[in-house]
């Protein structure tokens, strides 16, 4: 990006100094792409606007940053990069995917789509002066088995009434459907949010009241089993932020506690929670103790 260029507010130069606060701390609430590329390159100069563009398309899905090789030779060799433009996609601190060549269009769009990456609404929730009412899970899931009995053949339709079912507290149904998906859909993001969801549902099963927890936890704080099951009661209660407290506390008290479960535990209520500002939130709290 040249100083010339507009200003786009899903887009910014990655530099060495600052690539783990901008990308990989970032990464942690919004997915980042990675664009490596240089002056020289004419693949890059092909696909770097088609980035740029679906950035600003896409409100705030996923950021852009653009790496020149030639300025930032250290992030590119971390990278490993032999060849560009390169594309990586980097989720939760961490390389998830990557992509060569000048892709068009279509291609880079798919490549987000099996990420889960979907344009972020823009409008309001509100039409005409008459706030917009969320549809009655239950009508949803009868509009939906609708769906899946005229086109059974579309894993989409199983997928939206998997996660209407959620809604509504029918798991063991829910698991079936997800448990049915098309390979395609198995690792589609709303796919892993969904078992998150009944990760947490199936370990509350025999789970103690919340009162039993609660004096366990007063009589040994460091009882991070009881911390784990209260942050799941409290997640599925609707309680995010309770929830978060105690599964951030599992992990400031002992992060390697059953081979790293505070941090993933807070991963999967992340993707349960929908309420972006908390996790984003939680997000930097999490990444802060995790880089003490």
């Amino acid at each position: 990006m040249s100083a010339d260029s507009p200003i786009k507010p899903n887009v910014f130069d990655a530099t060495t100094d600052s690539f783990e606060a901008d990308v990989l701390k970032k990464s942690l609430e919004i997915p980042v792409l990675v664009d490596f590329w240089a002056e020289w390159c004419g693949p890059c100069k092909a696909l770097g606007p088609i980035l740029e563009k679906l950035a600003d398309e896409y409100n705030g899905a996923f950021l852009l940053a653009k790496v020149d090789t030639e300025k930032e030779q250290q992030i590119a060799a971390a990278f490993q990069i032999r060849s560009i433009p390169t594309v990586y996609l980097i989720k939760d601190g961490q390389p998830v995917d990557v992509f060569q060549g000048a892709l068009p269009d279509s291609q880079v769009r798919e490549f987000l789509k099996h990420h889960g990456i979907e344009p972020a609404e823009t409008s309001v929730d509100v039409v005409e002066g008459a706030a917009i009412t969320p549809p009655d899970p239950h009508e949803e899931v009868m509009r939906l088995r609708k769906l899946v009995e005229a086109e059974p053949d579309k894993g989409e339709h199983t997928l939206d009434l998997a996660l209407a079912l959620l809604k509504t507290g029918a798991t063991t149904e829910a698991e079936h459907l997800l448990d049915a998906l098309p390979a395609n859909l198995a690792t589609d993001d709303r796919t892993i949010k969904a078992r998150a969801r009944l990760g947490f549902a199936a370990l509350l099963k025999d789970a103690p009241p919340p009162e039993v927890l609660e004096a366990a936890i007063a009589a040994n704080a460091d009882d991070l089993r009881a911390r784990h099951l209260l942050g799941a009661q409290r997640i599925v209660a609707g309680q995010s932020q309770a929830g978060l407290e105690q599964f951030l506390e599992m992990l400031r008290r002992d992060r390697a506690f059953a081979d790293g479960l505070p941090k993933k535990v807070l991963i999967d209520a992340f993707r349960v929670i929908e309420d972006e500002d908390l996790v984003g939130a939680y997000r930097r709290k999490m990444s802060s103790l995790l880089l003490v």
